[in-house]
């Protein structure tokens, strides 16, 4: 696993975000991530970042990550490309039912899996000078940080 930390960053949110990457399509994996961390930097939040080989096996790695305690919050990242068969759609939905059910435990995840027609359509969404879905789906997940915090400060009252 990879780890970038700030001290100044660290102060400010406190927030400790694990990416984790479906690297089947690695560069446009990587265009996903450098938006996920443009903003979970500007966040002021740290971050790690981890790989599994596709998206089936995001939500199972969130799952074993979250049983460690040391996270605040979930990037999943990844691509799903529609081919010849039905493959696509068990990944596609599977992925994100998977990501569903963690978030209902109350885990905070930002789904960044895209699920496109062919690759043209994948780096649109990709492109952090375009749809930036990576940085969307990682202030989608410092969002719901948010969220948890302040409902964890409203039921302490």
């Amino acid at each position: 696993m990879k780890q970038q930390k700030s001290k100044a960053a660290a102060q400010k949110t406190r927030a400790h975000l694990l990416i984790i990457e479906a690297r089947f399509y690695g560069e446009i994996c990587d265009e996903l991530c450098r938006g996920a961390i443009a903003a979970i930097e500007r966040a002021g939040a740290t971050w790690e970042r981890a790989a599994v080989p596709g998206a089936l096996e995001i939500p199972g790695a969130i799952a074993l990550a979250a049983a460690t305690k040391r996270f605040d919050g979930y990037v999943a990242l990844g691509c799903v490309l529609r081919g010849e068969t039905s493959h696509y759609d068990i990944v596609a939905n599977e992925s994100s039912r998977g990501l569903m059910e963690l978030s209902l435990k109350g885990l905070c995840i930002g789904n960044g899996i895209l699920t496109c027609e062919n690759e043209a359509q994948a780096w649109e969404r990709a492109n952090v000078s375009e749809l930036d879905k990576g940085g969307g789906a990682a202030d989608a997940a410092l969002a719901m940080i948010r969220f948890k915090r302040t409902i964890g400060k409203r039921a302490k009252r």
